[in-house]
């Protein structure tokens, strides 16, 4: 499995950007998406996953409201739409992937991280 990142930049307080994560080599519909960041001198955490197109994605309470994770399963695509940006959003987003049967929660499949950078 691949995941390539892109939609990373540079933006002012309160604008949007739109990450996506193109998913490869295996059956996308067979994985749990994620978006993880980490943010420079901090760990990285988890921002938002999602199980199915159609489900109740999970987000980190400092995101919720202004983040949107989506998939699209004939595209094999992850996004992650992010309005009202902020400061404290500034960090490296990484895409991961979990296959659903899989044993552990823990995430093995990781992007290459895409930069968002917000100043004020």
């Amino acid at each position: 499995v691949q995941l390539q990142a892109s939609g990373g930049g540079s933006v002012q307080t309160g604008d949007s950007l739109r990450l996506s994560c193109v998913f490869s080599g295996r059956a996308f519909v067979n994985y749990v998406m994620a978006w993880f960041r980490q943010a420079p001198g901090k760990e990285r955490e988890i921002v938002a996953n999602i199980y199915w197109s159609r489900g109740n994605p999970y987000y980190a309470d400092s995101v919720k409201g202004r983040f949107t994770i989506s998939r699209d399963d004939a595209k094999n695509t992850l996004f992650l739409q992010m309005r009202s940006l902020k400061p404290e959003d500034t960090a490296v987003y990484y895409c991961a992937a979990r296959h659903r049967a899989a044993e552990t929660t823990e995430y093995g499949v990781w992007g290459q991280g895409t930069l968002v950078t917000v100043s004020s």
